[in-house]
């Protein structure tokens, strides 16, 4: 339609700008954060640069929400300020037919959002990270260490010293065994375990029980088969942050399989897949604010966008630490500040100057 390339053209060179210049202006704000940490550890340029590159696309995540409610809010405000869609409304165009190519934009730019987040800035951002914390010289603390796991609904207990990825062998192993009363059936001890085909295969293990209330040791294997996978271990002592999503599922079935607490790490992976929504949320917002103000459009439409995507981004942050502490349902914390603002949203918009 002629009406909608028009708007796209009015749209995308604004966009672009926007998209630019929110993505120097946060990766200059990362960098200046760091620059007399670089300088005291005389931090070659090149090695400065490089980290910058790779906090770019992380940049760009943060930036398309912001630029997407900028560019949509200045089009429309300037069509309003023009009196151009006076001649829209005029021939019959309702206002929300008029705006239905910027919401297939936000649509598909929150679609578009999730995968770039998933494939590209989280292993970026890890790289980053980890350079920036190396020519820093501050290293990251062991995570593979001082591991403690719940397994088969808390009757078995492991506790490990470290946990080696590569090799998958367990360093400093206590497995306590308990009946479904929770009564105490055998505690086992050995230096080191490595996983065999489908099982964990002990060293020098010595296993301790009761009999008769005596403490009895016996040097041997358990009779019993250890199953719990390795990544069990690995996985209870990352960051959710640095897994995309299908790793952050995995993660969850690994800590409720282990009895671990697992609210946290699911209220993250709910947030994977509502976060991207923002930018459909803010574009939506910025549409069902526009052309409700007669005096200065412009200005007062970018104020009332830029202060519901603030109440927006502040709904998900309570919304997530209540989630987090387990006061709501993680896919409530989630998912309900885009319902509410996309129900608000929708509530403007049938109410919109047509």
């Amino acid at each position: 339609m002629i009406l909608d390339r028009y708007l796209l053209k009015q749209f995308f060179p604004i966009f672009l700008v926007a998209v630019v210049m929110f993505m120097l202006l946060l990766s200059m704000i990362d960098l200046f954060g760091n620059l007399w940490r670089y300088l005291n550890y005389e931090v070659p340029v090149k090695d400065i640069l490089l980290v910058s590159f790779y906090y770019l696309p992380k940049s760009f995540s943060y930036a398309l929400p912001i630029s997407l409610l900028f560019a949509s809010a200045y089009t429309l405000g300037d069509l309003y300020a023009r009196n151009e869609l006076n001649s829209i409304f005029s021939s019959g165009i309702p206002f929300w037919r008029f705006c239905v190519s910027l919401l297939v934009i936000g649509l598909l730019a929150s679609g578009f959002s999730f995968f770039f987040e998933d494939r590209v800035v989280i292993p970026t951002l890890k790289i980053k990270n980890d350079m920036s914390n190396y020519l820093l010289g501050r290293h990251a603390a062991e995570r593979n260490s001082d591991i403690v796991i719940k397994a088969r609904n808390g009757e078995l207990i492991y506790s490990v010293d470290r946990y080696n990825h590569e090799a998958m062998t367990l360093t400093g192993v206590t497995i306590v065994e308990n009946d479904p009363d929770g009564q105490l059936k055998y505690m086992l001890r050995a230096p080191r375990a490595s996983w065999q085909d489908d099982h964990w295969v002990f060293y020098s293990p010595i296993i301790y029980e009761w009999k008769n209330s005596v403490l009895v040791s016996r040097f041997e294997q358990p009779d019993g088969v250890f199953t719990e996978r390795p990544e069990t271990f690995e996985r209870s002592t990352v960051n959710v942050e640095d897994l995309n999503a299908r790793d952050a599922g995995l993660l969850v079935e690994d800590l409720k399989a282990a009895g671990l607490p697992y609210m946290e790490v699911l209220s993250e992976y709910y947030h994977r897949f509502s976060f991207p929504t923002a930018s459909f949320v803010v574009v939506f917002l910025s549409i069902s604010m526009g052309g409700r103000f007669r005096k200065n459009i412009l200005l007062m439409s970018l104020l009332a966008s830029l202060g519901s995507a603030v109440i927006f981004y502040v709904m998900e942050m309570i919304s997530m630490m209540m989630a987090k502490l387990g006061y709501i349902p993680p896919l409530t914390g989630a998912w309900f500040p885009v319902i509410c603002f996309i129900t608000i949203g929708l509530f403007l918009l049938r109410n919109a100057k047509t």
